[in-house]
């Protein structure tokens, strides 16, 4: 009877899981199929073609420059918030992991708290900062840049000391004992075994910041610093066409890259030391570090 209850409620919880699957999934993949299609319509099948990907003159996403100057600009955004805020997040989190006393719970509690700070607070915020304190800084890539490092920063943070908290401070002092410096323990023990939590922090931010609308939008100084998101918002306001399909498709295929990237990268890190799982174990480190 026992066995049957279980069974059930296993059956039950797959057809919910499915459920939230195909309703997430579903949205997704019709708009993709939209984006070849041959008319203007978004809603009306009118045929299969390329015209709003690169045939179309002046609308399609590959010939149309302010698309171009979209995608443009979150791909450099994204990457060059990954390369402030990865490197500043580990050594951020390394420090606060070493830190005893009373202290700890307050760096804990500070470096959090973007993490639990509504989104269009910490955007009004900058925007603010720097149209009234910082006036140095202007709108456009650098305060966008600075916004998003600020933003993302936490998640490095907490996802590197999950790792440096399964670690333990065991590997470092076995170093010490053998003779190694403490730069030496830090550079040829530590950072090598935070190589997943730094793959995890790489698709996470950028996944984040490709797809940013509040922050990068509270910090736009207009066409020049317009970003997929922002495109996307003001296209549906001002009369969208299957081209909107298209470019949100390569937004959704370019986080995709960056998570089989990272996975990859993950799984690849895993069987060089002798552990085993492949990709789904990589996947669900990324899961685990992430949450």
């Amino acid at each position: 009877m026992i066995n049957r209850l279980r069974g059930r409620r296993t059956s039950a919880l797959v057809y919910v899981i499915w459920g939230y699957i195909i309703w997430s999934l579903v949205p997704v993949i019709i708009a993709v199929i939209y984006s070849f299609n041959d008319g203007r319509s978004r809603t009306v099948w009118q045929g299969f073609s390329f015209r709003w990907w690169w045939q179309d003159p002046n609308a399609s996403v590959f010939q149309s420059s302010e698309m171009r100057n979209a995608i443009i600009n979150s791909l450099v955004l994204a990457v060059a918030t990954l390369l402030v805020v990865t490197p500043l997040g580990v050594a951020l989190a390394i420090g606060a992991q070493r830190i005893s006393g009373r202290g700890t719970n307050v760096v804990q509690g500070l470096t959090s708290a973007p993490l639990i700070t509504p989104e269009i607070v910490v955007g009004a915020a900058l925007l603010i900062t720097f149209t009234r304190l910082f006036t140095a800084v202007p709108l456009g890539f650098t305060a966008q840049l600075l916004g998003n490092v600020t933003f993302s920063l936490s998640s490095v943070v907490v996802i590197v000391r999950a790792r440096l908290v399964s670690i333990g401070p065991s590997f470092e002092e076995a170093a010490r004992d053998l003779g190694a410096t403490r730069w030496q323990a830090l550079r040829f023990v530590l950072l090598p075994m935070l190589w997943p939590s730094v793959m995890a922090s790489l698709v996470v931010v950028f996944a984040t910041v490709i797809d940013d609308f509040i922050i990068t939008s509270f910090l736009s100084a207009g066409v020049s610093s317009e970003t997929v998101p922002l495109r996307i918002y003001s296209s549906v306001r001002g009369g969208a066409t299957p081209a909107l399909n298209a470019l949100a498709t390569l937004l959704v295929l370019t986080s995709f890259t960056v998570l089989i990237v990272g996975l990859f990268g993950l799984s690849t890190w895993r069987k060089r030391h002798g552990e085993r799982g492949g990709m789904r174990a990589a996947l669900a480190d990324v899961t685990r570090m992430s949450s």
